[in-house]
């Protein structure tokens, strides 16, 4: 079985699933470095050969256009380009969390300063405004009353660049000092850890502190849910407790865990493995399934190069090809194609052409 394994730099959480990887003795794993990677046409059947493509890729733009090419020549990936794709827009996010009926925080989506602020006063200040793509934490904003709105947007107006063209407004939910993360891999929700710090924003990489935090029916289910919604595969689902219930705020899908293994006990990234392994097998079986099937017809057939036919240099004898008389100002004689053999010579054809004024 042949993995590829998509990243841009290596972080502790790739090397607990190269780690992790190599301990499977049936499993060659390739490392696909974005730097290092040109997608040629010639090369397809040299990609062919892997099983499956594994991303780890920081940048949500080279994932997706790599994922795409992947996906093109038939391997399988994981994640899909789609689930990236929904999972890396926070718009998109909330629109599938929507049209699935998953809770998540109210929200609101702009494409203009005026609007953005009009938004803002209708959520009810504070709001979170947020980057319709990034992670990390990075460019969120809590904005306390319309002064401060005024001035963040005057900013991004200043700033330009399409991470401040569009405005992604959420309510700001009053958390208990922390917030949840689960893991849900294959449909299945493996554990989840509380995030705990005296900063509004809760990452554990801006410095959260992490805990375990059981897996009771009302979050499991919930996550599950999240993760339908985006398209299955590996994510990770940040939730926030609230007055209301259990909300989804973010789903992720290249999800980090290395500060969530020790505090949960559970071997995330074995548990990662076995399911890009079950994928890769899965297109394998496929993949030898339809090789027994007949072949079908090519959508589209080049057709052969037909060789003209010599000319003769001869005259065209009037036996075996009648001429078509047209009258006009001149009378015109033109050569046709000749008749079968066994038809009599054709008659003579009048055609009546206008001759211009």
């Amino acid at each position: 079985m042949r993995i590829g394994m998509l990243v841009d730099r290596i972080r502790a959480e790739e090397k607990l699933l190269i780690r992790e990887l190599e301990r499977r003795s049936h499993v060659n794993v390739e490392l696909i470095y974005h730097q290092d990677l040109i997608f040629r046409p010639e090369d397809a059947e040299r990609w062919r050969r892997l099983d499956a493509v594994f991303d780890r890729s920081v940048s949500h733009s080279r994932a997706l256009t790599a994922l795409g090419f992947f996906e093109s020549l038939g391997v399988a990936t994981v994640n899909s380009s789609a689930v990236t794709r929904l999972c890396g827009d926070k718009v998109a996010t909330s629109l599938a969390l929507s049209r699935a009926g998953v809770p998540q925080p109210r929200y609101r989506v702009a494409a203009h300063g005026e609007s953005a602020l009009a938004a803002m006063s209708e959520l009810g200040f504070p709001v979170v405004l947020k980057p319709a793509v990034g992670s990390w934490g990075r460019l969120l904003a809590r904005v306390g009353d319309r002064d401060a709105a005024e001035a963040i947007l005057e900013h991004k107006a200043t700033l330009g660049g399409p991470q401040h063209g569009i405005f992604y407004i959420q309510e700001h939910v009053e958390k208990p000092g922390r917030d949840l993360r689960a893991f849900v891999v294959g449909g299945r929700t493996l554990c989840a850890i509380e995030r705990s710090s005296e900063h509004w924003i809760t990452n554990t990489a801006r410095g959260g502190r992490a805990s375990v935090r059981p897996v009771d029916e009302d979050l499991g289910v919930l996550c599950r849910a999240a993760a339908r919604a985006v398209g299955g595969g590996m994510v990770a689902v940040d939730v926030f407790e609230s007055e209301r219930g259990l909300l989804v705020n973010e789903v992720n899908s290249t999800m980090e865990f290395r500060n969530s293994i020790e505090p949960t006990g559970v071997d995330i990234p074995a548990r990662m493995i076995d399911y890009v392994i079950a994928t890769a097998q899965g297109a394998i079986e496929t993949r030898e399934a339809s090789e027994l099937l007949p072949s079908p017809p090519p959508l589209f057939v080049s057709p052969s190069p037909v060789s003209p036919s010599p000319v003769s240099p001869s005259p065209v004898s009037p036996s075996r090809a009648p001429s078509v008389s047209v009258s006009s100002a001149q009378d015109v004689e033109m050569p046709t194609a000749p008749t079968a053999p066994t038809a009599p010579t054709a008659p003579t054809v009048e055609v009546e052409v206008p001759v211009p004024c």
